[in-house]
């Protein structure tokens, strides 16, 4: 009877399967793009809404109403922008979130435990800070959800300004955290913030939805089928009471991710491929413009750290988060004996950890929700949001600037493609053929560099028979 073979222990943040480091880079690409739009977004609102001249316009155009009231719909320009324009976003966090239970890191029990438990520690941290904070100060308890969520289109935009090279195993825990993270920020506002319930239209928006998944499984196509259908469920579900950006996520959800025989992509990926520029370029940067623009001076800023709510925010974001995100991290490594990558340190956990601080689309809607009615207090947690998430970001930059070259020279390495083949090099260093390629390669720069040497050589040794024949025929110097 033989032993059974060990196995090798698992790597924590260790390299990333290919077809995974593919997606994982395209879903960057297009959500570090979102966020730059985002930043830009949240700054002009700031803009807007503090310079003297345009103040009122602001407050008028963030205010004004339109919409079919007979359907319920007479909303705000910032209230269609929370409830509509955010379905778009929380729609592709559906899609994300199916793919990565069907297909990605989270299908997979073991390695799923150490993104979830990292995102559940990350979210409990903040809110357990944010309510000792006020049970402390004697303040307000209904904002202890606003620093539990993180923005990872925003903390992207973060590493693309500070121009960082994080490699992509990082980058995917990051991403991964977020969808988690967005997982139970969706359940927090299902269960937490819906205050009565209009079981008609929720019983519509309830049959709308099963109307989608069967449309779904007959393979109907057509976005003239699918567009309408989402637009009744989206109205039913505002009209039930429950948020609105729920039919997002239900109907995300409910798109196949999984490829089938002749299949390159699945449905999922599709179309989170064509929505997802719709959201990270439009829905979240016009979300930030309405949101954002909270009045800004010395004497606001000063009360975000003496106030127990604001306090518990900024304190939630920054400290919380990076605790509890690296704690997760540690104590899931830990007990499962995950070890880390030989190519990181720990340090490098707690940085990303930080990064994580920065909660702003999702924190702005919570910070809207839960402080319903009292539009001076919403306006001081949004301040709160927006500095901790800057405080997180100057951290963060700090941090994994330290570590810069180091990263740089991993990226470096986890893009390389000598053999110009498409594909990464070092995915490919277990395969003969790969180094019969790189032999071929070698034996042609090789042959190169003889017939360059050969020519060199002739041309010194003609250069030298005319200095050495220069003068008159008898050999004296000329």
């Amino acid at each position: 009877m033989t032993a059974p073979r060990p196995t090798a222990p698992r790597k924590a943040f260790g390299r990333l399967s290919l077809p995974e480091r593919t997606f994982v880079a395209d879903a960057l690409r297009t959500e570090t793009v979102g966020g730059v739009l985002l930043l830009i977004a949240a700054v002009a609102a700031l803009i807007w809404a503090n310079v003297p001249a345009l103040g009122d316009s602001y407050e008028s155009v963030s205010h004004f109403h339109l919409g079919p009231a007979s359907l319920g719909l007479d909303m705000s320009v910032a209230h269609w922008a929370a409830d509509g324009l955010l379905a778009v976003f929380f729609f592709v966090a559906g899609v994300e979130l199916k793919r990565e239970l069907v297909a990605g890191d989270l299908k997979d029990p073991k390695a799923a435990a150490l993104p979830v438990v990292a995102a559940l520690c990350g979210m409990a941290v903040p809110a357990l800070v944010y309510t000792l904070t006020n049970v402390t100060g004697g303040g307000s308890l209904q904002g202890w959800a606003v620093p539990t969520a993180t923005d990872i289109a925003f903390a992207l935009a973060v590493l693309a300004v500070i121009g960082t090279s994080l490699p992509s195993a990082m980058r995917a825990f990051l991403l991964t955290l977020a969808v988690v993270d967005d997982l139970f920020a969706i359940l927090i506002i299902a269960v937490f913030f819906t205050d009565s319930i209009d079981f008609a239209a929720l019983g519509g928006a309830v049959v709308g939805l099963a109307v989608f998944w069967l449309l779904l499984r007959k393979g109907v196509r057509g976005w003239y089928v699918y567009v309408p259908l989402a637009l009744v469920i989206w109205a039913l579900m505002y009209n039930s009471g429950v948020h609105a950006t729920i039919a997002g996520v239900a109907m995300g959800l409910m798109l196949r991710c999984t490829t089938r025989e002749g299949e390159q992509h699945s449905p999922g990926e599709h179309i989170e491929h064509l929505v997802r520029p719709l959201s990270a370029g439009l829905a979240v940067p016009l979300f930030a413009l309405f949101s954002a623009g909270v009045s800004v001076s010395g004497g606001a800023l000063g009360d975000v750290f003496t106030r127990p709510e604001t306090l518990g925010v900024v304190l939630g974001l920054v400290v919380g988060k990076a605790v509890g995100i690296f704690g997760g991290t540690w104590l899931t490594a830990r007990f499962t004996r995950a070890s880390l990558s030989d190519d990181l340190e720990w340090a490098d956990v707690f940085a990303v950890a930080t990064l994580a601080g920065i909660g702003f689309t999702v924190s702005l809607l919570i910070g809207e929700l839960a402080f319903d009615g009292d539009a001076a207090l919403t306006d001081e947690v949004k301040a709160a949001v927006l500095t901790g998430s800057v405080i997180a970001a100057v951290l963060a930059t700090v941090l994994l600037k330290i570590r810069n070259a180091k990263y740089r020279r991993l990226w470096e390495a986890e893009e390389r493609d000598e053999d110009l083949d498409g594909i990464p090099d070092i995915y490919e260093e277990d395969e003969p053929e790969y180094h019969l390629r790189m032999a071929a390669i070698y034996d042609r720069k090789a042959a190169e560099h003889r017939r360059i040497a050969e020519a060199k050589a002739a041309e010194r040794n003609a250069l030298a028979e005319v200095t050495g024949g220069a003068g008159d025929e008898d050999g004296r110097p000329a």
